[in-house]
């Protein structure tokens, strides 16, 4: 019997929510389930512990969910709200006193290195610490500390991005369309996490009427919503999901037992 945990890091859309000088409902709302930070999330299995995305939020992430180890880093893509974290991975490297694997797509990869030049020059006079990663291009299922990780590629908007399988788990967020090719690899999924912004429509993320019907395809026992704007009041708008289907929050722990 293999055990899966996954903590939701954060729910929110680029924005945050609340966002900055906004007075709706939601960004005021005092149910904390609708307090929103960049995406992410933590997977741990097999005695190891895998970042999906490193948010602008990443410190406060872990501290609030009590994150003291990253043997590794899965990247989704390049956009900011996905990265910009990226420094703070330098804990962990004291913590471990180790390098950590960051694995993403070519085009991930090479945005990383460009954006963070620092991280991934050799500076022995360096006047402070600094991340310390190996960067690993991957285009198809890999092991990763004896557990199989299968790259998911997704459309956001015309990007290819990637989500990821990881056992009875997958990890979908920032897309609005999956190939067929990889909707077979979603198939037998006991959890599923997948993009769904908002009820109005939006040119490259799922829209919550486009999410829930993708779910309803994918089949898994347990649907939760991510990347979600201020639209969505997390109670609300869960009172309406089909069984099986709720908006994710962040701080949300899930545990998959898979046999």
């Amino acid at each position: 019997m293999s055990t899966y945990r996954i903590v939701i890091l954060g729910s929110g859309t680029s924005h945050g929510i609340p966002m900055i000088g906004c007075s709706c409902p939601v960004c005021t709302s005092s149910d904390p389930r609708d307090k929103r930070t960049r995406t992410s999330v933590i997977v741990e299995a097999a005695g190891c512990s895998f970042l999906i995305d490193t948010s602008p939020e990443l410190r406060t992430q872990c501290l609030a969910c009590n994150i003291t180890r990253v043997d590794a880093v899965l990247y989704t893509h390049s956009h900011a709200d996905h990265i910009v974290g990226l420094d703070d991975l330098r804990r962990f490297n004291a913590l471990q006193k180790a390098p950590i694997p960051c694995y993403g797509d070519a085009h991930t990869l090479h945005d990383l290195r460009r954006m963070f030049p620092y991280a991934f020059k050799d500076m022995p006079d360096y006047p402070s610490a600094k991340p310390h990663l190996e960067m690993i291009v991957i285009n198809e299922p890999f092991d990763l500390f004896g557990v199989l990780v299968i790259p998911i590629p997704l459309y956001h908007g015309k990007l290819t991005v990637l989500g990821y399988r990881v056992g009875p788990f997958a990890y979908c967020t920032d897309c609005n369309q999956v190939p067929e090719e990889s909707m077979n690899l979603l198939q037998g999924l006991q959890v599923l996490i997948l993009d769904g912004l908002r009820r109005r429509p939006h040119p490259t993320h799922f829209n919550l009427e486009q999410a829930v019907d993708v779910a309803r395809q994918v089949g898994a026992k347990q649907t939760f919503f991510t990347h979600i704007a201020h639209e969505l009041g997390h109670e609300a708008t869960n009172a309406e999901l089909p069984a099986g289907m709720a908006l994710a929050y962040d701080g949300q722990v899930i545990e998959i037992k898979d046999a």
